[in-house]
């Protein structure tokens, strides 16, 4: 047989994205799997999915969840042994824990070698199997594609997360000679029980203020319309977590009270609190400790969900409706004709709305100040993004400005690190948004010490030439640490760094540099770089004088 008609495990790793409907595949090649990226850059199947090399194995975990979190489906990491693999675990427990399907594939040494120490080698998948869902290493070639296959319907079901395979490099060189697995659909879930959804609307119709608390899984597309339809229909009021950001559209904002995370210190805790029904939807305790906003464990909570909650004592449901989430919605919606909420309440709505509007007020910018506050800087990129943009945000103070202030109408267009909250990801998920909608312009958003945790990632999106707009918070600290460290102790301490001339970083990189040296000028710069094809880094020195105001927690009697 010639070498041109054999049938290697590569072979098999190929076909079976390739059955998943897999368009791209991230990552840095190596020995142990260098035969599967042979097949990439050189494809045989005509269908094989489209290589992205990146410079850092963390940054193509990232890439991947990005893809994983916008489209629903998992996304595609490759790395090799030894470092290459380990180098992935910050990007799957990220994963894991944000709920993005994620399936990571790493080489391995040769099977006789992994009792021995020899170079790279190493417990692959003991070292993520606390991390995923399903780790497992594959000892026969004839069952790769069987491995894969249940990789992959892991990560796709709920609660999604990364999987992860190794494959050592004999079972990758190998010749194998079973067919890959079909491809399989996922498994339909039906609406929960129509009695308990039947006893749902009454509980609702009996209450005097509802509130749906909308998480993580309410961010589908079908769960979004659903929520849509019963929120027009009812004005039963909304919170969003920030993995929830943009599930209420533009023409519901006047049911849309905020989002919660962090501190309790939002209208929305002000609602969740004073609310004698909270319908969470969706929700995942990690994205907003349920001791945050139920603090005192007195919340009549009904969960709307597709798999059981975690119980806690600050979350402890009177009623789990599990089942497909937008089914049960959708089962519930003539239920709720006619529904009305009291003129009282209607009228305490209406005055925590005109509050929530007038705390996102931006400053007047003086001609002078060389620093923008995080306000101005939201309310200029505001009116430039639209609701078919994709925003991409990281760690740092920004992200919580970002969080409560930043609007959004649209579901998995502005994108919060939640769980983790993990330094890195914002440039690495503009590049997947750039890849999954290539016809889009895409923002980016760090702080000065977060962007270079993954900024040599520009060379990539350089070589792509995707249209990714990144804006720097600047201020020279880590700051989000620094003013949480002079909260607690007075004083801060190991969170300042040498300053970074950012726009020469970009250039050297073959991207645009901008710097915004006047406040005043924030708009104009802002356009400029919206106009520019390619990547461009803008950098806008900051004033995070306010920034201890984020923290600042209302006590009981100011919440109800």
């Amino acid at each position: 047989m010639t070498e041109e008609n054999r049938y290697y495990g590569a072979d098999v790793i190929i076909d079976s994205l390739v059955n998943h409907d897999v368009e791209y595949v991230f990552g840095i090649p190596g020995a142990k799997i260098d035969r599967v990226f042979e097949r990439l850059e050189h494809p045989v199947n005509p269908k094989t999915p489209k290589l992205i090399l990146t410079r850092h194995e963390q940054n193509a975990a990232f890439m991947a969840a990005g893809v994983g979190r916008i489209t629903g489906k998992p996304g595609v990491v490759v790395a090799t042994s030894g470092p290459g693999a380990s180098n992935l675990a910050t990007g799957v427990v990220t994963a894991t824990a944000e709920g993005d399907p994620v399936l990571a594939i790493a080489g391995q040494v040769k099977r006789a070698d992994l009792l021995r120490l020899t170079h790279q080698s190493m417990r692959n998948a003991a070292l993520f199997a606390p991390i995923t869902k399903f780790s497992a290493e594959v000892q026969e070639p004839e069952n790769l594609s069987e491995v894969i296959a249940n990789a992959y319907q892991e990560a796709e079901s709920a609660k999604q997360g990364a999987s992860f395979v190794s494959v050592p490099q004999d079972v990758t060189d190998a010749e194998v000679h079973s067919k890959v697995i079909k491809p399989l659909g996922a498994p339909k879930l039906g609406p929960a029980s129509p009695v308990e959804t039947t006893l749902l609307a009454q509980r609702i119709k009996a209450a005097k203020l509802p509130v749906l608390l909308v998480g993580m899984r309410a961010s589908s597309p079908e769960v979004t319309t659903a929520i849509r339809n019963l929120v027009a229909e009812t004005n039963i009021p909304v919170v969003e977590t920030f993995q929830a950001a943009g599930v209420i559209s533009r023409d519901l904002e006047t049911n849309f009270y905020g989002r919660v995370g962090l501190f309790r210190n939002q209208p929305g805790d002000q609602i969740l609190k004073r609310s004698d029904l909270v319908i969470a939807v969706g929700y995942d305790p990690i994205e907003y400790e349920p001791r945050n906003w139920n603090a005192e464990s007195d919340a009549h909570i009904v969960v709307i969900d597709d798999m059981r909650a975690e119980i806690d004592h600050n979350f402890q449901p009177e009623k789990e409706l599990v089942g497909d989430i937008a089914q049960t919605l959708d089962f519930l919606l003539p239920y709720m004709k006619g529904y009305q909420l009291t003129r009282d309440v209607r009228g305490y709505l209406a005055k925590l709305h005109a509050e929530l509007n007038q705390r996102d007020a931006a400053p007047v910018m003086t001609t002078d100040n060389p620093l923008s506050h995080p306000l101005n800087i939201i309310s200029e990129l505001q009116a430039r993004v639209t609701d078919a943009m994709t925003v991409t945000v990281d760690v740092g103070s920004h992200y919580i400005w970002m969080a409560r202030h930043f609007r959004s109408y649209e579901p998995r267009h502005l994108l919060f690190s939640n769980g983790m909250q993990t330094l890195g990801v914002a440039l690495p998920w503009a590049i997947s948004a750039a890849l999954v909608r290539p016809n889009t312009q895409i923002v980016s958003v760090s702080g000065d010490g977060g962007f270079l945790f993954s900024g040599q990632e520009l060379e990539t999106a350089v070589r792509l030439n995707l249209n990714i707009v990144h804006i720097i918070w600047n201020d020279g600290y880590y700051d989000m640490v620094k003013f949480q460290e002079e909260m607690k102790y007075g004083e801060s301490a190991a969170v300042k760094f040498g300053p970074v001339d950012f726009v020469q970083y970009a250039e050297s990189f073959g991207a645009t540099g901008l710097r915004v040296e006047k406040a005043a000028d924030l708009g104009a710069v802002l356009d400029r770089a919206f106009a520019i094809n390619g990547p461009v880094v803008v950098d806008v020195p900051v004033d995070y004088k306010d920034n201890q105001l984020l923290g600042q927690a209302l006590l009981p009697d100011q919440l109800v």
